[in-house]
């Protein structure tokens, strides 16, 4: 028989069905509610409204994680590593196609704090409150159970680590090795921990990177903001005319040549401001059949008018390389950038070149990276596919 063991309580002054709950959305919290706590969720009439991980010295001190009225316990992540290893494996049946895919999505997948990548044989992990970092020790052998792999990586952003209050040391440490091999769609890479971003290697993009390679043929093709290559490598096996390849990022070129040398794949590569480079383009008049703007991340909150502003410039700019009835591909990976303000940025561009759009798609993360319906902004990644006339 189920009996529920005495929970910590946080009340609501105004309910909501976001995970995120922001410290004036709290009311009266019970004295037993630690940092890191699995608590009991009370709606503002002081029934329950749900599930959550609490933390009073975090930016955002509650998250929901089930608005269940069921009684639950902490159990309820084991059945969730579970389910996110059921909808990769099971459902997608993504081990045909690769090896290295999203395990756990956050919030997505009601592991709030944690994203997890598989790549072959390890796990990279990225945590990102004191909860999931609590925990990780709990959970690590399901995981490994569950998507196959024996190795650890665990990373934690400083600063972040300092405002959720996470230790420095104490915790689960990454294994002792610097890269691993993995294969995509017939395509090989190298995910290098020790420089890469986030969990090591960008695993959203991969039905994208298999979209863009069928375009490419008898095409020339220029990757903007190419990070490790995956476009451009793809372009370039699937038989692209020539291929052309653009980032700042040093070492994230070196490792893309290195992509390109694992595949026998010919691919060009600059290291240079994107900005810059493609205004010196455009002054020699240069252009492709097939152009992509694939840049990091530019919008980091709600009002960050910059971000918006290098959108629009980059667009702007990467319009005008590509050739009369070319094929142009953007992307964003800001949450903050919804589906239609990134849509009406790079549409308002072309118009004020006097160009105009053909979308012939609009796609964005794989399967593995699950959105839920009441966080819209775990929609973060947006691809617009067009051709370009006039």
């Amino acid at each position: 028989m189920f009996i529920l063991t005495r929970v910590p309580t946080v009340q609501l002054k105004y309910q909501s069905f976001h995970p995120s709950i922001w410290p004036k959305m709290i009311g009266e919290v019970s004295r037993d509610a630690d940092p890191g706590s699995f608590v009991e969720v009370l709606g503002k009439e002081g029934t329950r409204f749900g599930w959550g991980f609490w933390n009073p010295k975090s930016r955002m001190p509650l998250r929901v994680v089930s608005h269940s009225l069921e009684d639950l316990d902490e159990s309820f992540f084991e059945t969730a590593i579970r389910r996110a290893a059921s909808l990769r494996r099971e459902i997608h049946k993504l081990d045909a196609e690769t090896d290295s895919y999203r395990a756990v999505h956050g919030d997505a997948d009601f592991l709030p704090g944690m994203v997890a990548d598989k790549f072959a044989d390890v796990l990279s992990v990225e945590i990102t409150n004191l909860a999931a970092w609590q925990r990780l020790g709990g959970w690590l052998p399901l995981l490994h159970e569950s998507f196959g792999t024996k190795r650890m990586v665990v990373r934690v952003d400083p600063d972040l680590a300092r405002v959720e209050g996470i230790p420095r040391s104490g915790g689960v440490e990454s294994d002792k090795f610097r890269t691993v091999k993995i294969r995509e769609h017939g395509i090989r890479y190298e995910v290098d921990f020790t420089d890469g971003h986030k969990t090591g290697f960008f695993c959203d993009q991969r039905d994208n990177r298999k979209k863009f390679g069928a375009l490419a043929e008898g095409r020339s093709v220029l990757d903007l903001c190419c990070y490790t290559g995956g476009f451009s490598v793809s372009a370039a096996l699937a038989g692209a005319k020539d291929v052309t390849a653009v980032d700042l990022d040093e070492t994230a070129v070196e490792m893309a040549k290195r992509n390109a040398n694992l595949n026998s794949a010919k691919v060009k590569f600059t290291h240079a401001d994107a900005f810059t480079w493609v205004r010196t383009m455009i002054e020699n008049g240069r252009k492709w059949d097939l152009v992509i703007a694939d840049p990091p991340k530019f919008i980091h909150g709600r009002e960050d008018e910059t971000g918006v502003a290098k959108y629009a410039d980059l667009n702007k700019l990467a319009l005008q390389l590509v050739e009369k009835d070319g094929l142009y591909v953007t992307c964003s990976c800001s949450g903050q950038l919804s589906v239609e303000e990134h849509e009406r940025i790079i549409t308002g561009g072309a118009h004020r070149l006097n160009k105009r759009l053909q979308i012939f798609d609009r796609t964005g993360a794989g399967p593995d990276h699950p959105t839920l319906s009441n966080y819209p902004e775990s929609r973060y990644l947006k691809l617009l596919w067009s051709r370009v006339v006039g």
